[in-house]
C-alpha cells in the first residue's frame, strides 16, 4: 500500500476590507465590555464558571480575561496586550478597554474615507503630544512629595492585589526599599 504525498490545500477563502475591520472591532470591544464593568473602586465583580464546573468571584479584569477561551484572533491579541501590561504594571484591564475604544474610533474614521495610515500616524502624534503634556504638567517630582504620599501612592497600587489586606506595611516596605535605592544625579 502506497502513500501519495498530497500538497495541503491552503487556499482557504480570504476575507477583506470593510466588513474584516469591523468584525475585528465588534470582537475587541466584546472583550473590553466584559471588563468595563469591573473597573475601578465600584467596580463589579464577575461568576466565572470553568468546563469542570469550578467558579472563581473576581472583579479582577487580568483574572477575568485569563479565564475567557477567546478564539477570535483580534480579540485574542488584545487579551495579550492585556497579560502583558498587567505583568509589567500590573493593570491590564484599562488598556484592553483604551485599546477596544481606539479601535472603535479608528473604524469610524475608515469608513470616513481616512486612510489607515493617516489614522496610525494622528494616533502616534496624539501620544506623542500626550506624553510632552504629562511630563509638562502633571509630572511632580518624587522629592517634592512627602513619604506620606508615596505610601498612599503604594497603597493605591496594591488595593486590588492579594496583599492589600496588609496595605500598611507593605506600602512602607516598598516605599523604604525604593527610596534606599533610588539613584540621584549629583
Amino acid at each position: 500500500m502506497a502513500i501519495s504525498a498530497q500538497a495541503p490545500d491552503i487556499q482557504g477563502e480570504r476575507q477583506s476590507g470593510q466588513d474584516v475591520r469591523t468584525q475585528n472591532m465588534m470582537a475587541c470591544q466584546a472583550v473590553a465590555n466584559i471588563v468595563k464593568s469591573s473597573l475601578g473602586p465600584v467596580g463589579l465583580d464577575k461568576m466565572l464558571v470553568d468546563d469542570i464546573g469550578d467558579v472563581t468571584i473576581t472583579n479582577d479584569g487580568a483574572t477575568i480575561l485569563k479565564m475567557l477561551e477567546v478564539e477570535h484572533p483580534a480579540a485574542k491579541v488584545l487579551v495579550e496586550l492585556a497579560e502583558l501590561q498587567d505583568r509589567e504594571v500590573g493593570d491590564g484591564t484599562s488598556v484592553v478597554i483604551v485599546a477596544a475604544e481606539l479601535l472603535k474610533r479608528a473604524n469610524d474614521l475608515v469608513r470616513n474615507k481616512i486612510h489607515p495610515t493617516s489614522i496610525i500616524s494622528g494616533y502616534r502624534l496624539a501620544m506623542r503630544e500626550a506624553c510632552k503634556y504629562v511630563d509638562e504638567k502633571l509630572a511632580v517630582k518624587v522629592e517634592k512629595l512627602g513619604k506620606d504620599s508615596l505610601i498612599n501612592c503604594a497603597k493605591t497600587s496594591m488595593s486590588s492585589k492579594l496583599i492589600s489586606g496588609d496595605s500598611d506595611f507593605f506600602a512602607s516596605l516598598v516605599v523604604d526599599a525604593v527610596q534606599a535605592v533610588k539613584m540621584t544625579n549629583a
